[in-house]
């Protein structure tokens, strides 16, 4: 496992040139204006992964709207293939490997203790957006089993094609999720729980933006 070597002067460069990629490459990025605000000061982020530009747009919406000192698990192969990403704040995980997952976890949890907030991409890999069901990964909820006072806060990404040459991405914000808050007994049905609740939150953004009903939208980009 690869632990975070976070450095803010990094951080700080790379968000100069984070901002021109993205403006290259999106016409902009909008969040909703009804997202939860505001934010408890911890927070497990939880997000749907169907781009390569995710960790890119996350990084953008932190730093620019959040302002949490943010560390992201990220796939082994991802961090291998572009390391600077460890400077950001990602560590990674192997999911080929479970004692590699139990040591991705324990530094979450120790990244939790020292009052920092961890993001996690439940679904474990890259599928596409419109994809169901997203089938997550446990992770997210071992993880705020043993941090009850810790919530998770639902991410939603959701890129489109609308009327003009860029696409578009709009991100909306969930209420804070905690673990006594999901329905069931044991990890597995509070897991299914998240999923449904996940789930209902993408699909709502992605009609919003279907039927172009985005007036509740601001730009960030």
């Amino acid at each position: 496992m690869m632990e975070a070597t976070k450095r803010a002067w990094f951080e700080a460069l790379f968000d100069l040139y984070n901002h021109r990629l993205l403006k290259k490459h999106f016409h902009t990025i909008y969040l909703s204006s009804s997202s939860a605000i505001p934010l408890p000061s911890q927070a497990v982020f939880c997000i749907n992964h169907s781009s390569w530009w995710d960790a890119l747009v996350l990084f953008h919406l932190n730093r620019h709207v959040l302002h949490k000192d943010l560390y992201v698990m990220m796939h082994e192969k991802g961090i291998t293939e572009y390391p600077f990403f460890r400077k950001l704040g990602a560590f990674s995980v192997n999911r080929a490997k479970p004692r590699d997952i139990i040591r991705s976890l324990s530094y979450s949890g120790k990244l939790l203790q020292e009052g920092k907030t961890v993001g996690l991409f439940p679904q474990g890999d890259e599928f596409h957006l419109e994809k169901r069901p997203l089938q997550f990964l446990p992770g997210s909820i071992s993880l705020i089993e043993k941090y009850k006072q810790i919530p998770l806060l639902p991410i939603c990404f959701y890129y489109s094609f609308g009327h003009v040459k860029n696409p578009e991405v709009y991100i909306h914000i969930g209420e804070p999720i905690y673990y006594d808050q999901l329905q069931g007994n044991k990890r597995k049905d509070k897991n299914t729980a998240l999923e449904r609740m996940y789930t209902l939150q993408l699909d709502k953004l992605r009609e919003l933006v279907i039927n172009e009903k985005v007036d509740s939208f601001h730009p960030i980009l």
